[in-house]
């Protein structure tokens, strides 16, 4: 019993750990991105041999969407929040019924499962974003 107690501990505090190590949301420089959009800006120029007067209204172009997008920013942000709040609502639903179908012993392996499940899925989210980053020198 201490053992599977103890398990459980270690599993809550290392997914803590895991939590506190990379954020949710990364949040780029933005000298760094303006940086990229100008490459990218300079790539299509050659690219698609575009003149001057032709880069300038795709600079405007994409300045009204980044407009757009800031001024969507909280809309877009409460939308996904109450999204989250149902699909939790949903969730603990789908558990409280869980939990009168099956047994407690059932329940307590179930849940057991599903937390093994999910470690899992986090090791190979984080093995394909290790493999996807550059090494740096």
């Amino acid at each position: 019993m201490k053992k599977i107690v103890l398990s459980a501990a270690f599993a809550v505090i290392g997914t803590f750990a895991m939590a506190q190590q990379k954020p949710m949301m990364h949040k780029k420089d933005p000298a760094q991105m303006e940086q990229k959009r100008q490459e990218k800006l300079k790539m299509m120029q050659t690219e698609l041999n575009l003149t001057s007067a032709q880069v300038a209204q795709i600079k405007a172009l994409q300045d009204k969407k980044i407009a757009e997008r800031k001024q969507n920013a909280p809309q877009m942000q409460a939308e996904r929040k109450a999204k989250m709040e149902a699909m939790k609502a949903k969730r603990e639903q789908w558990n409280a019924e869980m939990r009168q179908i099956l047994t407690p012993e059932q329940y307590k392996k179930w849940e057991a499962k599903k937390q093994q499940n999910m470690q899992e899925k986090r090791s190979k989210m984080q093995e394909k974003q290790m493999k996807r980053m550059p090494a740096k020198s």
